[in-house]
């Protein structure tokens, strides 16, 4: 079955504990298990990793390369710091999504620039945990639906 990469970056093992103010309560293996969930109505899987390290991100993008169809990203804070990672992800011959729990662009200046974007398809900000789903159906358009296009 093709598979979706669904990747989180650092901290995002705290989801529902760490400032819930911001990110909400919805924990990481909530979201893992909505993703799936979503990808499985259309035939697909995921393979959902998270880590902490940067090279840990990098190795999973170059490992998911030739064995998914798409991928989703939150990578976090290194999304403002990190072209490693978009050197990555522009190696990536698949749809990227980009996702972020809250608004960047409504906190610190430092969140506004991603490095990311330029090798996305789209860009989910704000949505909460409903944009990793939002994500899916987008990426199930692009691979699925060769009439979608954004």
């Amino acid at each position: 079955m093709p598979e979706i990469l669904v990747l989180n970056g650092p901290n995002l093992n705290l989801l529902g504990e760490r400032e819930p103010e911001i990110y909400g309560r919805t924990t990481l293996a909530d979201i893992e298990e909505m993703c799936t969930d979503a990808a499985a109505e259309a035939g697909l899987t995921t393979r959902c990793i998270q880590s902490n390290h940067e090279g840990g991100l990098i190795d999973a993008v170059h490992e998911a390369r030739h064995s998914t169809v798409g991928a989703i990203i939150n990578a976090g804070a290194y999304t403002h710091t990190s072209l490693a990672l978009h050197d990555a992800l522009k190696s990536y011959d698949h749809p990227i999504i980009e996702v972020h729990l809250s608004n960047p662009h409504a906190r610190e200046a430092v969140r506004h620039h991603s490095f990311l974007s330029p090798v996305a398809s789209a860009v989910i900000a704000g949505a909460g945990a409903k944009g990793y789903v939002h994500a899916v159906e987008i990426l199930i358009d692009l691979t699925l639906n060769t009439k979608a296009r954004l």
